[in-house]
């Protein structure tokens, strides 16, 4: 359990998103705010994202028939038909819809919790990661706190995705894992990253089970998303992420030089 009080929470016990914390839209400038909104709800004051049959792909002409429904913490990007923007995930991608620069939670080293339950129908992924504000373009790199795929679910076993990856940092070299976990990943668990300038450490029920000396040293804000590499038909059951809570907390005192 952490003692510390959280600087941040997700606000689900609204009854839906608030805006002053979470943008309701996947990388929005690469793409526009309409095809990239996530298709969510709240349910018993936890948050659901889905991935619906009529629901198109989000990026078509970059990112081939993938759909997401993604929310995140900050959003920056330059004009219309420039290449700066965050996560340039492609060769070649422009700014299609420029957006506002919005800063809601980009904190600089501390930790993220979130308890969650991940998706078995096939062709899915989940995740809770951070990648830099990018203002800058060598403020690029990810930190992934959980990323959990349908296809790495067995019956009481899961693999879960975490690490980090340097996208544009040079500082920064790969360094991802993932880690064979004890648990039916399908039910509520927790996962964590605790994040100091001399690295980062990842828990899963509170027990760490890996962790790097590498540590990305500018802001970075929280990207919580359900991505679905097929069509989904309305014959069979949407993938869906439900997402009980997620946390951020400042630095432990001493540790944010």
């Amino acid at each position: 359990m952490n003692e510390r009080e959280p600087e941040f929470t997700d606000g689900f016990e609204l009854g839906r998103l608030d805006p002053a914390r979470w943008i309701p839209a996947y990388l929005p400038q690469w793409s526009s705010r309409e095809r990239a909104a996530a298709r969510h709800h709240i349910e018993g004051g936890r948050l659901v994202l889905e991935v619906a049959p009529d629901q198109q792909p989000w990026c078509p002409q970059w990112d081939g028939d993938l759909r997401v429904s993604s929310i995140q913490t900050g959003l920056f990007s330059g004009r219309v038909g420039s290449p700066i923007g965050q996560q340039r995930f492609g060769s070649g991608v422009v700014v299609r819809e420029a957006q506002p620069e919005l800063r809601l939670y980009t904190p600089r080293y501390g930790r993220v919790e979130i308890r969650a339950a991940a998706t078995a129908v096939p062709d899915a992924m989940v995740a809770l990661w951070m990648i830099g504000f990018e203002d800058h373009p060598d403020h690029a790199g990810e930190s992934c706190v959980m990323e959990i795929f349908s296809r790495d679910l067995g019956p009481g076993v899961a693999s879960i995705g975490m690490g980090v990856h340097p996208h544009h940092d040079p500082r920064l070299v790969e360094d991802f894992e993932r880690v064979e976990a004890a648990i039916d990943a399908t039910t509520l668990h927790d996962y964590a990253a605790e994040w100091t300038p001399a690295g980062i450490r990842w828990e899963i029920d509170a027990r760490t089970v890996r962790a790097t000396d590498q540590s990305p040293g500018y802001p970075m804000q929280l990207m919580l998303g359900l991505y679905s590499f097929a069509a989904v038909t309305p014959d069979t059951p949407p993938p869906r992420f439900v997402v009980e809570s997620v946390r951020g907390f400042a630095p432990r005192a001493g540790r944010a030089a």
